[in-house]
């Protein structure tokens, strides 16, 4: 009866230590949307690439590729100057699930004021980021992210559309 009661207190042991652990790693991924976010509306694109892996991919809401943290950089600092000078990031959710201890994928939901996008190029206001993280040394960083431009979700429709009438 003893060793059955030993091994139960010892099993919910782990189990708390597991817990907290995941807590810390999800507080750990939170903190880097809220650095994100500090770093945008800063306009600084070196301590935005830094949240990225050395050779973290970023795929932007258009679809441009950009490859490694040098690369992130430079092309912020591009976009920076002008076209998100004055722009304002905000996080509006962040949904966390882990694939392993040092890997995990976030949806990111955010909001954006504030940005001068050039003709044919939609104007970021609302979107979702996918973001896969790996943690280094301790440290949550991003390793690929894909930023997406939204719009509200609305029903599909249920057929096609009403033809237009005939012109006499």
């Amino acid at each position: 009866m003893w060793n059955l009661l030993l091994l139960s207190l010892a099993v919910g042991a782990l189990g708390g230590t597991a817990s907290a652990a995941a807590s810390d790693d999800e507080s750990g991924i939170r903190q880097v949307q809220a650095s994100q976010a500090d770093a945008w509306n800063r306009h600084d694109a070196a301590a935005y690439a830094a949240l990225f892996t050395e050779d973290g991919d970023c795929v932007n809401v258009v679809g441009w590729w950009w490859k490694g943290r040098a690369q992130i950089e430079s092309k912020l600092t591009a976009a920076f100057a002008f076209v998100f000078h004055e722009s304002q990031l905000t996080v509006t959710d962040t949904s966390v699930r882990f694939l392993s201890p040092t890997i995990a994928v976030a949806h990111v939901s955010w909001t954006m004021t504030g940005a001068k996008t050039p003709p044919g190029i939609p104007e970021p206001k609302l979107g979702i980021q996918s973001q896969v993280l790996q943690k280094k040394s301790g440290h949550w960083l991003i390793q690929a992210f894909q930023n997406t431009n939204g719009v509200p979700e609305t029903p599909f429709p249920g057929g096609p559309p009403a033809a237009a009438p005939a012109k006499p």
